[in-house]
């Protein structure tokens, strides 16, 4: 069996796998504030599993990371820094841990899907910020492995802004008011898709992808506004940069979990048989 802990701002998933990467148990808590306080939530509710021996651990963490120490930089939502994260895990589940960013890990699990049919694969992920994650025969590209497509910094209107200033889905909701999934209307997803555009197109020219998987809680609405997203894309299209095909994430809501699971098997599977 093999543990997936996916930290995130607001809450924590927990779910442990089997070799075969199926989720038999899963369990989520509110991620508290106090970096010592999720330690103890995180002590408790590992111990409500049924399973308590572990090949490998992964843990998606949503920010920064020196994994040779395994310590946590910064994190994106929570005040937490240069915590030695990787020994705290260590010590409550009592299995070897790989940390990993989190938008890394979902986009690992999101390649492993398509590993028959494509060996480059962009994940972007649009939530309450943005970020990507470029894996390479189903391993994540190490030279990118600290990028933060949300922080390219790209013309919106008569300024120099962050991409996730104006296409994030905060940025959503502070210039219409609405979460994504309560937008319906055509001309908001139009001006949606064309701030997504803008910073994808930059994307597209670096690492030329064989293919993109939208993520994320803006991108698992990608049917509503694909076709504008396409259209827009496509104008920018000329010999030296193709644009890619362009698909929904298939496991929005436990990507992350999944990710933990490939990277902690493919670190500590053949070492712990």
């Amino acid at each position: 069996m093999y543990l997936g802990i996916d930290i995130g701002g607001t809450k924590t998933l927990i779910a442990s796998l089997n070799d075969a990467g199926v989720i038999e148990e899963e369990i989520k808590f509110p991620t508290p504030r106090s970096y010592n306080m999720f330690l103890d939530s995180l002590e408790n509710n590992v111990a409500k599993l049924s399973t308590h021996e572990f090949m490998g651990t992964g843990a998606g963490v949503p920010g920064r990371l020196d994994r040779k120490k395994g310590v946590a930089i910064a994190f994106g939502n929570l005040s937490w820094e240069r915590i030695p994260i990787r020994k705290d895990i260590i010590q409550i589940v009592k299995s070897p841990v790989v940390i990993e960013n989190d938008t890394k890990l979902a986009g690992l699990s999101e390649a492993m899907l398509l590993k028959d049919k494509y060996q480059k694969v962009l994940y972007v992920t649009v939530s309450t910020g943005i970020g990507c994650g470029l894996i390479v025969n189903q391993k994540i590209e190490p030279d990118l492995i600290d990028s933060e497509a949300g922080e390219m910094m790209l013309q919106h209107g008569d300024k120099l802004v962050k991409w996730e200033s104006f296409a994030s889905g905060k940025a959503i909701v502070e210039q219409f008011g609405l979460q994504a999934h309560e937008i319906h209307n055509v001309k908001m997803w139009r001006i949606i898709s064309a701030n997504i555009a803008v910073g994808l197109v930059d994307l597209i020219a670096i690492m030329q992808p064989e293919v993109i998987v939208l993520g994320g809680g803006v991108g698992q609405y990608y049917p509503r506004y694909g076709r504008f997203l396409r259209a827009t894309l496509k104008k920018y299209e000329n010999a030296m940069m193709p644009i890619p095909p362009i698909r929904e994430a298939a496991r929005p809501e436990k990507a992350v979990i999944y990710g933990c699971f490939d990277l902690a098997k493919a670190t500590y599977g053949s070492v712990h048989k």
